[in-house]
């Protein structure tokens, strides 16, 4: 009996993992359309005047949805040989609070309950994170920015020091009873505001030498926000020359990432 289903289940977890066959491709892009309508329909739902006008539609809609994506939650637990794999794993928990709220808008009734089921129905936002397992680019993305923590956290805690010694500057040449850097805090608010060119305005200098030391943080800025990019992007580049991945998904495990012409995961040793 357990060889006869092998092959069904086999099948079943190609096309919902994975995106080397044609099956496959026409879920990701049937599922990719399924979240989008999703979120408009979240999105539209929010404007009262649209909402009082098409309710029920909305709320049909939304229970079609709901009802697909329990669908899918289900299919993807039944074709993996460790459901646990997937239920705990990231892209698990997502998939399931993007279904859920609906199903908790029939247990929390009552007027007293309609702020919190407002909140819950906010959870469906959630769905629009299921995208990324869909992009294919998304995984090496996301490998980059882990891989360039160190990277940036190095920058960012330069960019600390440099805000303190410039916020203390300013702090010196500007400081006094009719000036708004009050206190050395201040000033380095001041600082981190102009260096990411967002200058909100409540701070400014008045002094000559106050304005030639904000137009050299303002220029500054503008080389400190290309640098994180330039960052990620060398990794990225470093990834994609490091190793091509495919789409294929342990059936095991639910390891991703596997090198092109793999017979076996990495991971647990299983066969592809």
């Amino acid at each position: 009996m357990k060889e006869a289903q092998k092959p069904w289940k086999n099948n079943l977890h190609e096309i919902i993992y994975e995106a080397d066959t044609k099956a496959g491709k026409l879920f990701d892009v049937l599922l990719l359309v399924t979240i989008l309508a999703s979120i408009l329909l979240v999105m539209l739902e929010s404007v009262e005047s649209i909402d009082l006008k098409y309710h029920s539609f909305f709320n049909i809609a939304e229970w079609i949805i709901t009802v697909l994506f329990s669908l899918e939650y289900v299919l993807r637990i039944i074709s993996i040989k460790k459901p646990k794999t997937y239920i705990f794993s990231y892209y698990g928990i997502i998939d399931f609070l993007a279904t859920v709220p609906k199903y908790l808008s029939l247990i929390i009734g009552g007027t007293h309950a309609l702020i919190i089921l407002r909140a819950l129905r906010l959870l469906r936002v959630f769905r629009i994170l299921k995208i990324t397992r869909y992009i294919g680019e998304s995984n090496r993305l996301i490998k980059s920015l882990k891989e360039s923590r160190p990277k940036i956290a190095v920058f960012l805690f330069a960019v600390l020091v440099i805000s303190i010694i410039l916020g203390t500057v300013m702090y010196l040449v500007e400081g006094g009873p009719d000036s708004h850097f009050t206190s050395i805090p201040r000033s380095v608010y001041w600082t981190i505001v102009t260096l990411t060119t967002v200058g909100y305005g409540d701070i400014a200098p008045i002094t000559a030498l106050g304005q030639f030391i904000a137009s050299i943080v303002m220029v500054l800025g503008y080389g400190i926000i290309a640098v994180p990019t330039g960052i990620v992007s060398a990794e990225y580049a470093a990834n994609y020359k490091k190793t091509h991945t495919n789409t294929q998904s342990c059936s095991s495990c639910n390891s991703k990432d596997h090198l092109d012409g793999s017979g076996f995961c990495g991971n647990c040793g299983e066969k592809l």
